[in-house]
Order: C-alpha cells, then structure tokens, then sequence
C-alpha cells in the first residue's frame, strides 16, 4: 500500500478548498456540446441535452448542431428550455458538473436574451387563467338527467 495521508491515494477526491477545473489550459480546447450543456446545469442529465439537440433545438453560432460539436470559449449558443429560450456566450469550458456558482461562471446571457425571457414571464403572468373562462364545470348527474328529459321532451310540433 503506497505511503501517504489518504486523499493522495484516491485522485478523484478534491480537499476542501479546491476548485473544480473551468477552462482547459489550452485556449483552442473544447468539449462536447451535450457534456458542456450537462456540466453548465442547462439539463439534469447529459442524455437530455444529447435529445434536446437532436431535436434541434439547440443552435450555436446560428447553426443546428451536433452533439458531438466542440464547444469553445467565445461561441454563442441558442437553446430552449421547455417555452424558455436563451441565447448565451461561452466564457468557459469544463466537462465535469460541479456546483451551480462555478456553472453559471461557463455562461453569460446576453442582454437581448434577458430582456425577451422577462416580457415573456411578465406576458405569462398578465394572460387570462383559461380555466377561468368555464362558468360551470362539469354536469352533474342531476344535471345530466334533466338535459335527458329535455331532450326526449323536445319534439318538433308539425303544423298539419
């Protein structure tokens, strides 16, 4: 067994204090676009990213990507979330999912962005409930009973 305090022997084991690695030391250096959207906490999971892209809902430097695209520093990124659409730069790039604070570090949203997500919100709150325009709900029993008997009672009179 090799000597030493533990954490020297597990290398996957960061002491507290350490930061995770955000941007590779080689400027040129990228990572794959559904990694990088799994570590900057765009999707829960990486297949998800990977089905969100193949679906085509993400664009980055306005084209329809690929999962497997490198994503590099400075690229811009077009996504939706469910009804939520953002576009983002890249300021970082890491391939390992850390904590939300170091996430948000990788992005920037643009101004444009977040100027259309919250008229979107505010249009969202200002709009009717539809629900709210059914006076009645469902008949009930008694309801549909008496449109029953109206019905069978309805008959046309001819005028012979």
């Amino acid at each position: 067994m090799p000597a030493g305090p533990p954490e020297a022997r597990r290398p996957g084991l960061r002491l507290a204090g350490q930061s995770l690695p955000m941007q590779a030391s080689d400027p040129k250096a990228g990572v794959r676009l559904d990694k990088w959207l799994w570590a900057a906490r765009f999707f829960k999971t990486r297949s998800l990213a990977a089905e969100e892209i193949a679906r085509g809902r993400v664009l980055a430097n306005g084209q329809v990507a690929k999962a497997s695209r490198e994503v590099r520093t400075g690229d811009t990124l077009a996504l939706r979330q469910g009804t939520v659409a953002r576009t983002v730069i890249v300021l970082g790039v890491s391939a390992s999912r850390g904590p939300a604070p170091v996430a948000q570090a990788l992005y920037q949203e643009t101004a444009e962005s977040i100027a259309a997500r919250e008229a979107a919100a505010l249009a969202h709150r200002l709009s009717p409930e539809p629900a709210s325009a059914i006076e009645a709900g469902r008949p009930t029993k008694r309801d549909r009973r008496q449109l029953a008997d109206w019905n069978r009672w309805s008959a046309s009179v001819d005028s012979d």
